[in-house]
């Protein structure tokens, strides 16, 4: 009788490819994640941008876009996020000024793992066509990692927004020419 089936060499063998495999692929898989994130992060804050601004055309109020704490309120100019970072990353929230009060449209969860750099803390769009108030009106978006090769150009995103309040995201960092 013939039995039929893999020996234990054989196995291991497999096992052992498969384990180098793994090896050898998980660096690259973590850095399309790390990018992956830094282009979502890119493409919510440019959303985010654009929404706020056509919601100040068609409200014809005053709408802005501000830095927030765990209970969605604007940050103050200066404070630092609920995790002590002084950027973007706690998220970000697009409200609507209307008869003194500021009422949510739209917000944007923390995402500690992604810097989302500028000078802001708010930027606000005025009616009727929309215009961001405010100079250096630039975000800056990277990875906050502790590796070096994730530190470089091709990293980096940057959203710059006009002053008629249109924004545009570019690859590399803000000082960058584009």
């Amino acid at each position: 009788m013939k039995y039929a089936g893999f020996t234990l060499i054989e196995t291991m063998v497999v096992i052992v490819l498969l384990a180098m495999c793994a090896t050898a692929t998980a660096p690259v898989f973590v850095s399309w994640r790390v990018r992956d994130q830094v282009d979502a992060r890119a493409n919510a804050l440019l959303g985010t941008l654009s929404y706020a601004r056509s919601e100040a055309i068609r409200r014809k109020v005053r709408v802005s876009v501000c830095r927030i704490d765990a209970a969605r309120h604007c940050l103050a100019a200066g404070k630092s996020c609920p995790s002590g970072r002084a950027d973007w990353s706690c998220g970000w929230a697009v409200m609507a000024e209307h008869a003194g009060v500021s009422l949510l449209l739209r917000a944007q969860p923390a995402l500690d793992e992604i810097a989302v750099a500028s000078g802001l803390t708010s930027l606000t769009f005025t009616p009727p066509a929309g215009q961001a108030i405010g100079n250096f009106r630039n975000f800056g978006i990277a990875p906050r990692a502790a590796a070096a090769s994730m530190r470089g150009a091709g990293w980096q995103r940057c959203i710059r927004v006009a002053a008629g309040g249109r924004a545009r995201v570019s690859d590399g960092a803000c000082g960058a020419a584009s």
